[in-house]
């Protein structure tokens, strides 16, 4: 390889065994290993975040079965492009096909790949950054006998990965000399989990660096500190990472996780969305707060409205004192959680008839129907309450509330649990 290519490019695994993490996937124990031992390679789809090596593992896998290798590109290359391929396939038969960012194909071009995958023309490896039951063609995945998610290096992984970079004199850096402290390595690692990242800080560091009196390049963490700027950010508004954060967010709220909900609004702030996240957090006020402290979620509109006329970066300052609130603040989903029983009623169809007495009465002949006939107005008792049936008669013993007596929602229980008694005892 020409040393003027990138230093990732040049560190791509040749064989399996030189691939770094992905254990689960590739590991020695695994079935797919195995499959590739014996001389057989399914058709598959991997899918992960950028950086996890899914190119890396296409070209592992096809230098170990020693098959010609094809690789194309969804977001350039075409149907007439795939026909090529096929045709040029057909005759040897022996041929692994590469297609990154298959989701991106549309209907007809995937269509032109069903016929050569099931004739076995060649071995399909599709690479997307997308969940691919959610993007790619029922048709292709029921072709494909291995879908596999591919995931963010480990911190051992990553140092390993380097470290290999350093010694490597075929095409990594081993033809040079170095000087570093271990945790020079630590830093980059800790930093992303993202293998093309990793070596792209490496390299970019080593040519940022000095040389001491011994010739060596000297690797400084400063120096690595400055090359890590920015470098270790994943963020896709439409694709999984973007939800995936969303989703981590909210749940570290619920769980009352401070540092990890901080982690994840500083992420989603990275991105630059601060509608998703005002939006986010308005849903999980109510959602996982609820009545367990109904002042915080009140305040939550006006910190949104504070973020979206302040912008960033000062509107980071509300949104930090906010999320810390709902974190440490009593939780509960009650509210919702009724809600949720009593549409799953209507939603079968359960719609009863309205008691008469509780029926509109503010139209001339109402009264000649029955409507509001025994309605008893609660102000003119005392304490405001009086018994009556205000559901349908087939759901009176229906419940769909169910307190849950943490925070504020214990003076709500115990006021809740009163009137159920005293309701109770009037239908007896």
């Amino acid at each position: 390889m020409s040393r003027n290519e990138p230093l990732a490019y040049r560190m791509r695994p040749q064989k399996i065994e030189d691939v770094v993490g992905q254990d689960h996937i590739i590991g020695e124990d695994t079935a797919l290993y195995k499959m590739i031992q014996h001389g057989h390679v399914p058709s598959m789809i991997l899918y992960g975040p950028p950086g996890t090596g899914k190119t890396s593992l296409a070209f592992a896998i096809a230098g170990t079965m020693e098959k010609d290798f094809y690789a194309l590109n969804a977001t350039s290359d075409g149907k007439k492009d795939v026909e090529a391929v096929i045709s040029e396939t057909r005759i040897t038969r022996n041929a692994i096909v590469f297609i990154d960012e298959i989701h991106r194909f549309n209907k007809s071009q995937q269509d032109t790949l069903l016929r050569a995958i099931e004739e076995g023309v060649f071995t399909l490896i599709g690479a997307t950054t997308e969940n691919p039951f959610h993007s790619v063609n029922n048709a292709i995945r029921s072709r494909c006998g291995q879908i596999k998610e591919l995931k963010m290096l480990d911190e051992s992984a990553v140092i390993a990965l380097l470290k290999h970079a350093l010694t490597d004199k075929a095409n990594g850096l081993g033809h040079y000399s170095f000087q570093y402290e271990e945790d020079v390595l630590t830093h980059i690692a800790q930093t992303t989990g993202d293998a093309r990242t990793a070596l792209n800080i490496l390299e970019d560091s080593m040519w940022a660096s000095e040389q001491n009196d011994q010739k060596k390049i000297v690797l400084e963490k400063s120096v690595v500190s400055q090359s890590i700027e920015n470098k270790g950010l994943n963020h896709d508004k439409k694709g999984d990472i973007y939800y995936n954060l969303l989703s981590g967010f909210q749940k570290s709220i619920r769980g009352s996780d401070v540092q990890a909900a901080l982690y994840y609004l500083a992420r989603l702030l990275e991105g630059g969305d601060i509608i998703s996240i005002c939006r986010r957090l308005l849903v999980i006020a109510y959602e996982d707060i609820g009545l367990a402290n109904p002042e915080v979620c009140a305040r939550v509109l006006p910190v949104v409205e504070s973020v979206e006329r302040l912008g960033l970066p000062e509107g980071r300052i509300p949104l930090s004192v906010i999320v810390v609130e709902l974190c440490l603040s009593p939780k509960s989903n009650s509210a919702y959680k009724a809600l949720d029983k009593a549409m799953h009623i209507v939603k079968k169809g359960k719609t009863y008839d309205i008691p008469n007495h509780l029926k509109d009465t503010h139209y001339q002949g109402a009264k000649s129907l029955g409507h509001g006939d025994s309605y008893k107005y609660p102000h003119h008792y005392p304490n405001g309450w009086v018994y009556q049936e205000y559901l349908p008669k087939e759901l009176q013993h229906k419940t769909f509330y169910e307190p849950n007596e943490a925070g504020d929602e214990q003076r709500l229980a115990k006021i809740y649990n009163r009137l159920k008694e005293l309701q109770t005892k009037h239908r007896k």
